[in-house]
């Protein structure tokens, strides 16, 4: 263990001298108060220290010392509705030993609490063969989440003992001795650390989609399971809103929800919200199946920076066990910032704006580490991490290095627009700018499972949106008046889609949510309106007429039919509007 003494302080930079023995990347308790921080540089026997806490009256000459070893998690049952700050410290903990509301510095608590007892119950058998990833058991942490025990990765040998009943997290379950003879017991917890990713066997090619119950996103621009999005949008666009909504109603078993460096009263919403929600799928509040990470703007700088890592970090391992897991990321942007802050400390060369010029690979490392593997072990679980990650450019302006640096990486972008947000329209992405570069691998997943015809309704959409926006460069010249009665339909039909398909009331109770068997059937309806009206108008109805039917009024309320009278609602909905067409071709041009 390597002491040294304070030499420098530069805000959260803490430079120490004696460090010799010291690793890169260990974490070191920083003066009498035993603040946390870790080592990012080496100088000979100097070392650079970035401090997870407040660092106002440190002065030279303190105390340094290194625990020698890197920043890990600690990885058990408990995890699963906690509330950590970005470096694991459970929030409600500090609360009790400080007995305030503020983050006192140098407070350790552990991660995992090691007074309560979980009930162990083995899946395997002494006398077998077991390696890395392998299951010995089951603990039940929520009523939906059966937390499964697993031998750490990299160890190898027979199962020699086993202990079921109640256990804490320090106690020993399972013993495996190796070849060698050696014994290693197992408890119930893992320790890893946060910037290595946890070993596969392989990663699987993303071929099906998480679904979210948003339509703009599952049925134009949809993100497979395993997959990783953007969201970069000016400030008001609704990002956190978009987040929130993927937190409740992806199609996942597990959440993980990074608020970097956000606004406190943001995250305050998430942690009222989150406890009082329903989970759809299994009626139990939704922090049954959640972890969060409380990483406030007023927090320590560098605590942001250790917040994804150990994020990510944590929904790894329940992706080990075989689930499909959501992490969001709110937002990279004040991620950047911090590493931005520290570079600058450390006299780094800066790159473009005075990011590091390692932002690049630095927003690759963490988004890389996403994606549906088969996971250590003997019986191959395949599991999914799907990352999602809020992007906040100063002005809106998407041309910045955070932004870019994400393009490059992410293969879904949702182009969040403050033009559509100032109109109302939420969620408010941009349909002409965004793009999925999953659709394709996934279009056979649609037409298979949904309906066969899926990919081809999404593309008779996407095109009348582009023939609109055309459209609509005419007509701020010309006037509505100079467009043919065709294209005067085209523009009605992509409005409608605009407003009774694209335009989604998060808070609504039936809209929040759209099945994708719903979805398919407002697709169906919306453009059932643009077909027969193109019918009708070489039968010698007006255009007039068709854009005053009655019917319309009926299929922009489609949206908040109940699921279960939606194939009722449909039937009607569409004959009345073939009555109503037929109607209005009779009656012609009058």
């Amino acid at each position: 263990m390597s002491r040294g003494v304070i030499k420098k302080v530069a805000g959260p930079l803490v430079i120490a001298e004696g460090m010799r023995d010291a690793n890169m990347s260990d974490v070191v308790r920083v003066s009498s108060q035993r603040l946390i921080g870790e080592i990012i540089e080496i100088h000979g026997d100097q070392a650079s220290i970035q401090v997870y806490e407040e660092t106002s009256g440190l002065g030279p000459g303190e105390p340094v010392e290194s625990t020698g070893v890197p920043m890990s998690v600690e990885l058990g049952p408990g995890l699963i509705g906690s509330i950590y700050d970005g470096i694991q410290r459970p929030l409600d903990d500090i609360m009790k030993v400080t007995g305030g509301n503020l983050l006192n510095r140098g407070v350790e608590v552990p991660s995992l609490k090691r007074d309560r007892k979980w009930e162990f119950q083995p899946s395997a058998s002494v006398g077998a063969a077991v390696t890395g990833g392998d299951i010995l058991g089951s603990v039940q942490e929520t009523a939906v989440v059966n937390h499964k025990i697993m031998v750490p990765p990299g160890m190898k040998g027979t199962l020699t003992a086993l202990y079921p009943g109640e256990h804490t997290v320090e106690e020993t379950v399972a013993v495996i001795t190796d070849e060698k003879g050696e014994e290693h017991p197992v408890s119930l917890m893992q320790r890893w650390p946060v910037r290595r990713g946890r070993p596969y066997q392989k990663k699987l090619s993303p071929q099906m989609p998480l679904v979210t119950g948003q339509r703009v996103i599952d049925t134009l621009f949809p993100i497979a399971k395993g997959g990783v999005a953007a969201v970069p949008g000016p400030f008001g666009s609704g990002k956190t809103v978009v987040q929130h909504q993927l937190a409740k109603w992806a199609d996942a078993d597990i959440v993980v929800y990074i608020g970097c460096g956000e606004r406190g009263n943001e995250m305050t919403d998430v942690l009222n919200e989150f406890p009082e929600l329903k989970d759809p799928k299994t009626g139990e509040s939704l922090m049954a199946r959640t972890v969060l990470i409380a990483n406030t703007s007023d927090m320590p700088v560098a605590a942001r920076e250790a917040s994804i890592y150990t994020g990510i970090t944590i929904a790894e391992y329940f992706r080990d066990m075989g689930y499909s897991v959501a992490l969001m990321a709110d937002s990279t942007s004040r991620w950047a910032e911090a590493l931005r802050e520290m570079s600058g400390r450390l006299e780094e060369m800066p790159g473009e704006e005075g990011y590091p010029a390692y932002l690049g690979s630095r927003l690759a490392q963490f988004y890389e580490r996403a994606g549906r593997v088969i996971s250590l072990g003997s019986e191959g679980r395949e599991g999914a991490l799907s990352v999602i990650g809020a992007v906040s450019p100063a002005g809106g302006d998407t041309s910045e290095p955070v932004t870019q640096a994400t393009l490059r990486i992410v293969k879904v972008f949702w182009s969040l627009d403050s033009d559509l947000a100032y109109k109302r329209h939420f969620p408010a992405i941009n349909w002409l700018t965004s793009y999925s570069l999953y659709v394709d691998s996934m279009g056979k997943w649609f037409n298979e499972t949904v309906s066969e015809d899926w990919m081809a309704l999404r593309q008779e959409m996407m095109s009348l949106l582009q023939e609109e926006a055309e459209l609509d460069e005419i007509v701020k010249m010309v006037g509505m008046d100079a467009l043919s009665p065709l294209d005067r339909l085209k523009m009605e039909a992509a409005r409608s889609i605009r407003e009774d398909f694209l335009h989604q009331n998060s808070f609504h109770e039936v809209d929040t949510y759209t099945p994708l068997r719903k979805q398919y059937l407002m697709m169906k309806l919306v453009l059932a309106y643009y077909d027969e009206g193109k019918k009708a108008l070489e039968q010698g109805a007006s255009i007039r007429g068709l854009v005053s039917l009655p019917v319309r009024e009926r299929i922009g309320r489609f949206k908040y039919t109940q699921s279960g009278a939606m194939e009722d609602e449909y039937r009607a909905a569409r004959e009345e509007l073939s009555a109503e067409m037929a109607e209005a071709a009779e009656k012609g041009d009058v």
